[in-house]
């Protein structure tokens, strides 16, 4: 196997999802601060951000991997960095005007959505084009550790800054970096291979394939499951997360971005160590395993109402960072590796849709329950959903599994291969 250091394509790949993700993290703080402490939004309307930040997801989730499959994968990722760019500079323009309002957080939040949606799907569906089959696992871990290190420096460095410039200013260093996201993809020389024309069929047909090469496999079925059901419990918690640190705890703002970065550092961690956990413990092994951990990691969010702040959150965070980093690169790389090429847009739509697709409810959710029960007895709700989501993969032949299926076809249950004993080492 070539390293990928020398694969120039997968080198400006790398580089454009590193800065993008760098300016992302930059928003997830600034973007919630500037709701809570300039507009002074209620916890609901807090949850309303939230789901229209991922409900593009629910509503285009599936036709959007249709249509990925149709175009150039590579012009999909430079326009929709630009969408996303356009969108996010208008909040500090309105913001130097005096006119920004909850409104047009909505609005921004809708249309950085959808395009993130289109993106999300493109880019999945173009590393595997990008490199070799025996590199997909090699490439999902250098992605990963690049989001794991915006997830520590991001914050931290937004904490700061929101005390200097202000949550507003901060929104243009995200819009400008996609901008150097869409210039880094634009020298990508892999040309794409587009399906004749005269080939297509009908829309719904097309989604229908894609859809059914999910729920028909039954372990892609499970890990959809379990991570659906996570992200309805999770995004319950993030939207009351930056309110319950700001308001509940008394934290500053500079405090929440130096926790969250001191956190995410179990995501660098998980990004480095991920493949070497897959080989040593088991592909299969290693999917309950993380989805169990990053449910007992999440308790440690509301049980900060009790003591040590801190130290609860910084801890729970960088568990759960590892966690997840794991995790994703596990199963994203065996969904990857498992899918037809010419079916990649629709499969990952399909996931996408079924897993991201949860999200806005359970924003709305945990904005309602925190309107009803309060902030803190909701988070504990998402903890206890976050434990009912571990249960598809625990429950599933998976604990009892080293690896998993490395067919392009493996689509029907007698393709998946015979579980026995764990394996010793």
């Amino acid at each position: 196997m070539s390293s990928l250091w020398h694969h120039r394509d997968f080198r400006q790949l790398w580089a454009a999802e590193t800065v993008s993700q760098v300016g992302t993290q930059i928003t997830l703080l600034a973007l919630p601060v500037l709701a809570v402490g300039v507009l002074a939004a209620t916890p609901l309307e807090m949850g309303v951000l939230t789901a229209l930040e991922t409900l593009a997801f629910l509503v285009i989730g599936l036709p959007a991997g249709a249509w990925v499959d149709r175009w150039r994968r590579k012009r999909v990722l430079v326009a929709n960095d630009l969408v996303r760019a356009a969108a996010l500079g208008t909040l500090p323009l309105a913001y130097a005007l005096d006119v920004v309002t909850l409104a047009q957080l909505f609005v921004v939040a809708a249309v950085t959505g959808t395009a993130t949606v289109f993106f999300d799907v493109a880019y999945q569906s173009y590393l595997p084009t990008l490199v070799a089959r025996d590199q997909i696992v090699d490439g999902n871990g250098k992605l990963e550790a690049s989001r794991a290190v915006a997830q520590v420096a991001g914050p931290g460095i937004t904490g700061v800054l929101l005390r200097v410039l202000g949550a507003p200013l901060l929104l243009l260093a995200d819009a400008l970096s996609f901008l150097l996201s869409a210039g880094f993809i634009g020298r990508i020389g892999h040309v794409d291979v587009v399906p004749d024309r005269a080939a297509r069929r009908p829309l719904r047909v097309e989604i229908a394939e894609g859809l059914s090469f999910v729920v028909h496999h039954p372990l892609l079925r499970r890990m959809v499951a379990c991570t659906g059901l996570a992200n309805l419990a999770g995004s319950a918690t993030s939207a009351l997360l930056v309110l319950f640190a700001l308001r509940e705890l008394g934290l500053s703002e500079s405090t929440v971005g130096l926790v969250f970065s001191a956190g995410a550092m179990g995501g660098v961690v998980g990004a480095v160590v991920a493949s070497r956990v897959a080989r040593s413990f088991g592909e299969g092994r290693t999917i309950p395993a993380s989805a169990l951990l990053f449910a007992a990691a999440g308790a440690a969010v509301p049980a900060a109402d009790l003591a040590a702040p801190v130290p609860l959150l910084v801890g729970g965070w960088f568990v759960s960072s590892f966690a997840v980093i794991v995790y994703n690169v596990t199963q994203v790389s065996f969904r990857q590796r498992l899918c037809p090429p010419a079916l990649l847009g629709r499969m990952n739509a399909s996931v996408r849709f079924l897993v991201f697709g949860t999200m806005p409810i359970g924003g709305l959710l945990g904005g309602v329950l925190a309107t009803w029960l309060g902030v803190v007895p909701a988070l504990w709700i998402a903890v206890a959903g976050q434990f009912v989501a571990a249960l598809p993969v625990l429950l599933s032949p998976l604990t009892r599994m080293r690896d998993l299926p490395d067919e392009l076809d493996a689509t029907h249950p007698a393709a998946v291969p015979q579980v026995g004993p764990p394996a010793v080492g």
